[in-house]
């Protein structure tokens, strides 16, 4: 296990995150149209999840707000290389004294799947979750349906804990089913190498 000592302050600061083809922002009240014409334009990831529109947007910060200022949560607005918001995500379910994160909320306009800007997204949340945030244990889960989300979370190199039945009754009336995954510590050094492999694929290609 890891010795280093992180401050308490970086569990508390949602901070940019920039990559050569996706920036990662602090989500604010300001993306509020941004973000609404992203998800206007047709959804990926959208797969049973709940999806801010007009009518929902103020109850969607409000939540995040709340979550955020409990330390439980870091919400990212997603931008492409263009700067045009693409989407949202954040670090849900923080717990500082086990040094554990789990990230989700992700949902991308149509216009950039099969883009690599999930991918390049993931690199840098994970690479600051364990190299900043100091984390042990990083987690994502997704519908148990949802095999697109399953293939892309497995091909990070995240490895399956399991299944939990009946976990969520969604808006929808769908009952959930989820697939929870983790990445943990001393895995890292190869999901990185994995992931750093899969983005350099995409390079060339406007990712």
């Amino acid at each position: 296990m890891s010795e280093q000592k992180i401050s308490s302050d970086a569990w508390r600061t949602t901070p940019t995150l920039t990559g050569n083809h996706v920036t990662l922002s602090p989500t604010t009240r300001a993306d509020r149209n941004g973000i609404l014409a992203a998800f206007a334009t047709g959804l990926e990831g959208a797969f049973h999840t709940t999806v801010p529109n007009p009518e929902t947007i103020h109850a969607w910060y409000e939540r995040i707000e709340r979550e955020q200022a409990a330390g439980r949560s870091m919400p990212f607005t997603v931008r492409d290389a263009a700067g045009e918001i693409a989407g949202v995500t954040r670090f849900l379910r923080m717990a500082e004294p086990h040094r554990r994160v789990e990230i989700g909320g992700t949902v991308y306009a149509t216009r950039v799947q099969r883009t690599g800007l999930n991918t390049e997204a993931k690199m840098l949340l994970l690479t600051h979750a364990f190299e900043t945030l100091g984390c042990f244990c990083v987690q994502i889960r997704t519908d148990f349906l949802n095999r697109q989300s399953r293939a892309a979370i497995e091909r990070l190199g995240a490895r399956m804990d399991g299944v939990i039945r009946g976990h969520l009754i969604l808006n929808d009336g769908h009952y959930r089913d989820s697939v929870l995954y983790s990445i943990l510590e001393h895995e890292w050094p190869g999901v990185k190498s994995n992931i750093a492999a899969l983005m350099a694929r995409y390079e060339g290609k406007g990712a």
